[in-house]
């Protein structure tokens, strides 16, 4: 990816503290985009995110907000525009886990992980695209999983959740591509983050062997793609999943 790709350009990264959400700020800032830094309880954490990317010439912010809370994305996007005067990106990362069997699972886990996931997308995008439109342009980038493609017992929730996530991501890339706005998904599989480091290591090394490239993806490779998407090289594709997962859903 050239750097400068989009330059000048504004992007609000959900859950943008750490893991895959803090791999893709710190890349769109390399790339020249100005970044929002959306968090939902580290303060700490979001500034270090922010300060890394001032380290290396970037421009970022960080804007606390539950966006799954709809009064809470509203003020994340608004207080972008009135910092930033526009957005143009929209990378909807924040998710939760709140693993169990289904007849195990207590009904604030469904939805927790119903509200951050999926509603906080809906919420996001719906309040960015006010602007968006009035620009004529845009792009929506959703986080989803594999988990939302194929089976993974003990993760109804989050399945459905990010299931609901790829098909809001077709529906609203064919309600918005005459106003020249793209949607697009990311499925990332195992991914070297805190959520796959907190998992047992014998458990860890059990799933591994499902996956046939051998390892786990990093933050860093997701954040590639979705660089991709974010930039001109991705001004014709919309509508559509990309799964990257070391080839774990073959």
């Amino acid at each position: 990816m050239i750097a400068g790709d989009i330059q000048g350009q504004v992007a609000v990264v959900t859950g943008a503290s750490r893991g895959i959400g803090k791999a893709i700020a710190i890349y769109l800032a390399g790339m020249g985009a100005r970044v929002v830094i959306n968090y939902r309880s580290s303060d700490t954490k979001a500034l270090m995110v922010v300060d890394e990317i001032k380290a290396n010439n970037g421009e970022a912010i960080a804007i606390k907000a539950d966006v799954s809370v709809y009064t809470e994305a509203e003020e994340l996007i608004n207080r972008t525009v009135e910092e930033y005067g526009q957005i143009d990106i929209l990378i909807n990362n924040a998710g939760i886990t709140r693993d169990n069997l289904l007849l195990r699972m207590k009904e604030e886990d469904w939805d927790a992980v119903y509200t951050t996931n999926l509603k906080g997308a809906f919420n996001c995008s719906k309040v960015a695209l006010k602007p968006m439109f009035k620009k004529r342009r845009g792009k929506i980038i959703n986080i989803a999983s594999i988990a939302g493609l194929m089976a993974n017992p003990g993760q109804v929730n989050y399945s459905a959740a990010k299931a609901g996530m790829i098909g809001m991501t077709r529906s609203l890339a064919a309600e918005v591509a005459s106003r020249n706005i793209t949607v697009n998904a990311v499925a990332p599989g195992l991914i070297d983050t805190e959520m796959i480091t907190d998992i047992p290591e014998k458990t860890r090394i059990e799933m591994i062997k499902g996956i046939p490239l051998g390892r786990l993806g990093n933050p860093e490779e997701i954040a590639q793609l979705v660089g991709f998407l974010a930039s001109p090289a991705g001004d014709y594709i919309t509508g559509q999943t990309f799964v990257i997962d070391g080839g774990l859903s073959l």
